[in-house]
């Protein structure tokens, strides 16, 4: 995967693992180029008052990277957010806090999208997104969604 190869523990970025990340982060990794898929529009509404934002194009299911941000930084995980942002140490958060702040409604679509077990998922993605956020936020800045989308594509 190029830029994320020493972003996640271990190294190993298996494909459910990106297609969850791309889900949170790109839209168009959720299925395929189009935003329209007949399959989101069946996607009951969350019960969350936040929009989730299936149909915003590339911005993912929480409005990309920003938007994951900002549901962590919400969610009272700010000083863990910043940290992944940063130049300095990656804080850890575990699968639970993780999942509180995404939303059960998101994590339940990117699930079954990837196949993998809810737990499972935020197993995983708790242990990723440090790294990836990282990666994506070399000096400290959140990029633009089309730099996102560019990385996921390199």
């Amino acid at each position: 995967m190029g830029l994320f190869d020493n972003a996640v523990p271990g190294g190993n970025i298996t494909k459910p693992l990106m297609i969850a990340l791309g889900a949170l982060l790109v839209g168009k990794m959720l299925s395929g180029r189009s935003a329209e898929q007949p399959d989101q529009a069946q996607a009951p509404a969350p019960a969350d008052p936040t929009p989730v934002g299936t149909g915003s194009g590339d911005g993912g299911l929480l409005g990309g990277l920003g938007g994951l941000l900002d549901k962590l930084k919400n969610a009272g995980h700010g000083n863990v957010a910043d940290s992944w942002v940063g130049t300095g140490q990656n804080q850890s958060i575990n699968a639970n806090e993780l999942g509180n702040a995404i939303g059960p409604q998101v994590i339940r679509e990117i699930a079954q999208r990837t196949g993998l077990d809810e737990q499972e998922l935020l197993k995983q993605l708790s242990a990723a997104l440090p790294g990836i956020v990282d990666k994506l936020t070399p000096n400290g800045q959140v990029p633009q969604q089309h730099q996102v989308a560019s990385a996921f594509n390199s």
